[in-house]
């Protein structure tokens, strides 16, 4: 279970609510008090068409959200950014894993995760946040995921960064139709089929809204939680949510299950 704790002012699901460091923090040890195994910090908001904000002015923000996390939370910190200075940075204040939207794409990235010997989350995504939703063609969705995913872990194991480090996130949501992110979340499960860990992260995004036809992402909490169950049964190894304590509840359900299932085939 992976939690999130936006520092920004204009993300899309809850911008502004813990831009201070001080509300920052109390969220993020809530978050790990409900059940959260990692929790997720993140700087730049990267929700469709949003603008890229500057290095500097990122790690501004997430600076004193790690640092006041120090020895507060026994659970790993995961930074969520794009930029390779911000993630070395990042680590050095005590982040455990680098989460990068682009994949490990830039050449930096990869030596950074190298180097500092930290996990890494590699997630699909076309374009930046501004362009991604100008493309969202794809002859063969789940193939081309895929492929970019596999292409990009060949890329990371070439740098050095060990495959016990990795783990890989299809990105819903991101360079997707809502169609698409949904056919994603059916088919999570395939994506273990590379070999690592699996990431999805569906809470709160606006294929939900389209799917329950919701416009405020308040009101998609529960079918979060139905993506958040959808992603269990498949397997998926971590989900990303920002509502942990119901979606912790909901995976305990899918944990009974398969395991009673495991009892009864013996």
């Amino acid at each position: 279970m992976m939690g999130v704790v936006n520092v920004t002012p204009d993300s899309f699901s809850d911008g502004g609510r813990f831009l201070a460091p001080k509300e920052a923090v109390a969220h993020a040890e809530g978050l790990a008090g409900e059940g959260a195994d990692v929790i997720d910090i993140g700087g730049e908001s990267t929700r469709p068409h949003s603008a890229p904000v500057s290095s500097e002015v990122e790690w501004g923000r997430v600076e004193p959200v790690l640092r006041g996390l120090a020895g507060r939370v026994t659970v790993p910190l995961s930074i969520d950014t794009r930029h390779a200075d911000v993630a070395a940075r990042a680590v050095d204040a005590g982040a455990d894993i680098i989460n990068d939207i682009e994949g490990l794409r830039s050449e930096a990235m990869r030596r950074v995760v190298a180097r500092t010997g930290a996990a890494t989350v590699i997630m699909h995504m076309r374009g930046t946040p501004a362009t991604m939703q100008d493309d969202v063609v794809y002859e063969d969705l789940r193939g081309e995921v895929t492929e970019w995913l596999a292409r990009r872990i060949d890329a990371a194991l070439a740098e050095g960064i060990g495959a016990e480090r990795i783990v890989i996130d299809p990105g819903l949501g991101f360079g997707k139709s809502p169609e698409q992110s949904l056919e994603l979340l059916v088919h999570a499960g395939e994506f273990r089929h590379l070999g690592y860990p699996v990431l999805v992260g569906a809470s709160r995004k606006s294929f939900l809204g389209w799917a329950t036809a919701t416009d405020d992402p308040g009101d998609r909490r529960e079918a979060g939680l139905a993506a958040a169950v959808i992603a269990g049964l498949q397997g998926v190894e971590l989900v990303r949510t920002h509502d942990v304590a119901p979606t912790v509840r909901g995976l305990a359900l899918v944990a009974a299950a398969h395991a009673g299932r495991r009892s009864r085939d013996g």
